[in-house]
């Protein structure tokens, strides 16, 4: 893995904080700050673990498909079962998801045709 940051991280990060700076001033745009940052949450979660693993303690490690999947779990039940219940600020919601599997899903396919270029 290349030790520069990639640029798909960069966008994502950047799309999450616009998200958050909008919401701060009253802005809520729905399909972008209810199902884009789910979209993008296993994506840059799988970057940066891969990102740390490989370049800050120098494994050579690349996630697969139980790694995804397993991060879609965890994310699905944290985000959308236990904070839900503990918190009236968060909302359980199966489209978020679907976000989190498709995300997930999208970004290891496109690795693995990275892989074979």
């Amino acid at each position: 893995m290349k030790s520069k940051i990639s640029y798909w991280f960069l966008l994502g990060l950047m799309i999450w904080l616009i998200v958050v700076f909008l919401r701060k001033k009253g802005i809520f745009i729905p399909v972008i700050s209810n199902h884009l940052t789910d979209f993008i949450t296993v994506p840059m979660y799988a970057y940066l673990i891969e990102y740390l693993m490989n370049n800050v303690l120098k494994y050579q490690w690349k996630p697969d498909i139980k790694f995804i999947l397993s991060s879609i779990l965890y994310l699905s039940l944290l985000f959308e079962v236990i904070c839900p219940m503990l918190s009236g600020k968060f909302t359980g919601d199966i489209l978020d998801v679907a976000a989190y599997l498709l995300g997930g899903l999208l970004y290891y396919f496109h690795k693995r045709i990275l892989m074979y270029k």
